[in-house]
């Protein structure tokens, strides 16, 4: 066997189609690079929630990054351990306060799987929750009871560079945040220093790969890091242009089979 590779998937515009769907071509590759003996693993920004489906339905027995390396866990092995990295409660209060001066539609605060919504949304509750989610609304200054694991605002998109350099200018020193990629427009705050790479070198170093034996898949600007700490660091098609700039190669669109194209080319696949 060619020796284990770790083989670290982005969801959204990645390993998911635009219908959030895994196509059977790459489940069929992932499943047969598992057979032969390499790791496969889910990085992303998503909650645990939204991204256990898709665990479940690959077969995984790996830990996975969540929330952009916020959160990580092995969801097969409690002793692995849970690294939970929240924002301090009283900066994700002075944000709720200092975006009262901007233009926005809500401010919601993720506790884990717990979610806070300052306004109430049935849009984005419906978009947010999955399985037994609590859900609570009201002004997050009043009613958020704990480190938030991270931090979304949803506004429009001509107000999104004016509150991401006041969080730049007043917080730098202690958040980092991304936009979503459209059609939402959402800046996503989490602790700073937190990004993917920092949860994969967690995994990779407790399986025991080395950096030259990962290969890493991605779409957006929060998979930079990742990307550029895997060894192999694959950008889609569909990624955005700095990325496709940053990493060791292109395949095709997430619509396109992309991942499954690359692994069966970078191992020589035959079915």
């Amino acid at each position: 066997m060619t020796e284990k590779h770790l083989i670290v998937l982005d969801l959204d515009g990645t390993l998911l189609t635009n219908e959030k769907n895994i196509t059977n071509r790459t489940k069929r590759t992932l499943a047969k690079l598992k057979d032969d003996g390499h790791e496969v693993m889910i990085a992303t920004g998503r909650p645990y929630r939204s991204s256990e489906p898709y665990y479940r339905e690959l077969d995984l027995n790996t830990p996975i990054v969540n929330f952009n390396g916020a959160f990580v866990h092995h969801p097969k092995n409690n002793a692995w351990g849970a690294f939970h990295s929240p924002l301090d409660i009283e900066v994700a209060k002075d944000i709720v306060k200092a975006v009262q001066n901007f233009t926005y539609h809500n401010i919601i605060a993720e506790v884990r799987d717990d979610v806070f919504f300052h306004y109430h949304d049935e849009k984005l509750i419906d978009l947010l929750q999955m399985g037994s989610t609590n859900i609570t609304t009201g002004d997050l200054r009043n009613f958020l009871n704990a480190p938030p694991t991270s931090m979304l605002i949803h506004t429009e998109q001509q107000y999104v560079d004016d509150i991401r350099k006041h969080l730049s200018d007043v917080h730098a020193e202690v958040i980092d945040h991304r936009r979503w990629a459209d059609p939402f427009h959402v800046i996503e705050i989490v602790r700073t220093g937190l990004n993917k790479a920092v949860g994969l070198d967690r995994v990779s170093k407790s399986l025991d790969i080395p950096k030259d034996r990962i290969i890493a898949f991605g779409d957006e600007d929060n998979d930079f890091e990742m990307i550029k700490y895997a060894g192999t660091g694959v950008a889609m098609g569909n990624a955005i242009n700095e990325l496709k700039t940053i990493a060791n190669a292109t395949t095709l669109t997430n619509e396109e089979d992309g991942i499954a194209v690359f692994l069966e080319d970078k191992f020589n696949l035959k079915f």
